[in-house]
């Protein structure tokens, strides 16, 4: 048996039934005996897809029996953006410049706030079960491993539990995610990631949002490799399962695994394909209002003019809109028409483009200012 199925064997072996539906038919894990599932597992993901990632996650606290087997799952992905469950895409992320760059936002489930994922980023989540949750605990491995590997480091954990590099720069940050009787404990390692694109992404799309969403906390961050350039990520991981083994009595040699790999892992195709959909990405915001002046220009004068924009947003669609124009600038009724286009539709400048381009098709005199007014409406929408 290769060393990747008899981790999976472990995995299986290690369920108790208590997610029925959700389990893979396979008996290769029947014969573990039960003292040999009160160990720890060192894993590390393939992919570098945030969607699968994130649906690996998923899939361990659905799938193993958490009661009786700790895990330590390392990853890292391509380059996304990650929101907490509780959070506004369009106040925490530049939605115009990561369409550009071709970077995915994704949505995870657990709580806390919006980070940058790249290849210079690690992951490490931490899964056990609720009663032996603990999250100074997990983060000690991770300074801890700092220090043995180079102790030269200043590293220290947070009262916020966040990591702090020379007692500034943020190295790593935390979020977690507890069930009726697992836990899961997820937190980044900043080694060698691109931080200008960080501070470019991580801003606002949409001026004027109200809302109670959970929102970000910015700090300065800073690189492990800025800090010491000869940190490769090879001892990195070696002295994470190291400590990770020594700060738990574990015995766990790293394997690798693939989340694609359906056989393995039945039904995370159908997680990741959940977590990549508008729904759940946008359409889990909680409710936010929008309220922002538009500024208003067209070519029959140089002069300005600006409108008033409110709209309530609801599960990521458009509730209510209200636009107040002055009327010497474009007739009410063209204001009116284009709020009840936009009530209902989804708070996305592309499906609102397609709602509204019938009335642009229309034949009258005010066409090219109610096109301008409706450039900024959609760029109100980032």
């Amino acid at each position: 048996m290769s060393n990747i199925r008899r981790t999976l064997s472990l995995l299986k072996g290690c369920h108790t039934g208590s997610h029925p539906a959700r389990t893979s038919s396979s008996s290769s894990g029947l014969f573990m005996s039960s003292d040999s599932c009160n160990a720890g597992l060192v894993l590390q993901s393939r992919s570098t897809d945030v969607y699968q990632n994130l649906a690996l996650e998923d899939w361990i606290d659905a799938n193993v029996d958490l009661q009786q087997r700790s895990i330590l799952l390392l990853w890292r992905n391509r380059p996304a953006v990650v929101i907490g469950r509780h959070q506004n895409p369009w106040s925490e992320c530049n939605l115009p410049a990561m369409r550009r760059a071709g970077i995915p936002l994704a949505r995870r489930r657990s709580g806390g706030g919006t980070v940058f994922h790249d290849l210079g980023n690690l992951n490490l989540t931490f899964f056990t079960s609720k009663k032996a949750y603990d999250r100074k605990r997990n983060l000690k491995v991770i300074t801890e491993a700092l220090r043995q590997v180079r102790p030269g480091l200043d590293v220290q954990a947070t009262d916020r539990f966040d990591i702090l590099l020379n007692r500034h720069y943020k190295i790593s940050g935390t979020a977690s995610r507890l069930s009726r009787t697992s836990s899961y404990h997820h937190c980044t390692l900043l080694h060698s990631a691109d931080c200008s694109a960080l501070t470019t992404l991580l801003c606002p799309s949409c001026p004027g949002i109200h809302s109670n969403a959970t929102p970000s906390v910015p700090s300065p961050v800073a690189n492990l490799l800025d800090h010491d350039p000869t940190l490769q990520w090879g001892e990195l991981l070696e002295a994470l399962v190291h400590q990770y083994n020594t700060e738990f009595d574990f015995s766990s040699a790293l394997t690798l695994i693939d989340p694609a790999d359906e056989s393995e892992f039945p039904g995370l195709s159908r997680t990741a394909t959940e977590l990549r959909s508008w729904e759940w990405t946008f359409g889990k915001t909680p409710k936010f209002s929008v309220q922002t002046v538009l500024d208003l220009t067209d070519d029959r004068s140089s002069a300005q003019t600006s409108a008033k924009l409110h709209m309530d947003i609801k599960n990521g669609l458009i509730e209510s809109s209200e636009l107040d124009v002055p009327a010497d600038w474009l007739p009410q009724w063209l204001s009116d028409e284009l709020n009840s286009l936009l009530v209902g539709e989804r708070f996305c400048s592309y499906r609102a483009a397609a709602a509204v381009s019938a009335l642009l098709r229309s034949e009258n005199e005010e066409l090219q200012r109610l096109r301008n007014l409706c450039d900024a409406v959609l760029a109100a929408m980032g």
